[in-house]
């Protein structure tokens, strides 16, 4: 995974006035938090931020006072609506650290014949991996599975230094058969005598 790299400026004021206040100058109030160090309190540009916060699990690199910290983002908060950036909370994190993250699964391949469809119980899986290594996505072979077959935790491939970080036995997709609608005469009739 690639570091991307965002300017920041230390924010000396606080609350909600100086958080609309940046907000209005295209700038996300975040807080750095980890490794046992007072929170640190920031602003980051708007748009880099939001662009960097398209990968998942990005590695954002911060000059911080002539210091390059490595962060990931732990949590972000987005306006309701229009989705802007409201704030973000930064976890630091060093070279060879282990982290616990949700990595995206995405599924490859065709379902056996019939009709029938496949069900995602977990969209993410909880993985630990190091740091600088964090996958973007692990992809799952759906191919020729039918109805009643599901994929467990520890059937799905991980890249080289990643292990599991739920339980094995987990099922993350399974395939259902596909439930007939009933006829629209049926539902008129049902509904006249009512």
């Amino acid at each position: 995974m690639a570091e991307v790299t965002v300017p920041v400026k230390l924010r000396s004021e606080f609350g909600k006035g100086a958080a609309r206040r940046l907000r209005r100058e295209q700038q996300v109030p975040a807080v750095i938090y980890g490794h046992g160090a007072e929170p640190v309190h920031v602003s980051l540009p708007g748009h880099e931020l939001m662009m960097a916060l398209k990968t998942p699990n990005v590695l954002l690199s911060l000059d911080l006072d002539g210091k390059n910290e490595l962060v990931i983002p732990k949590a972000i908060q987005r306006e309701a609506i229009r989705g802007f950036l409201v704030h973000v909370d930064l976890l630091t994190v060093k070279r060879g650290e282990k982290v616990t993250v949700e990595v995206p699964i995405h599924t490859e391949g065709d379902l056996a014949p019939g009709g029938n469809l496949l069900e995602h119980l977990l969209n993410s899986l909880p993985v630990e991996t190091e740091a600088t290594h964090i996958p973007e996505s692990v992809t799952v072979s759906v191919a020729g599975l039918d109805a009643g077959h599901s994929v467990l935790a520890k059937d799905v491939v991980l890249p080289a230094g990643t292990t599991l970080a739920v339980d094995e036995n987990a099922v993350v997709l399974q395939v259902v058969t596909a439930q007939a609608e009933a006829p629209a005469e049926t539902e008129a009739a049902e509904g006249a005598e009512g």
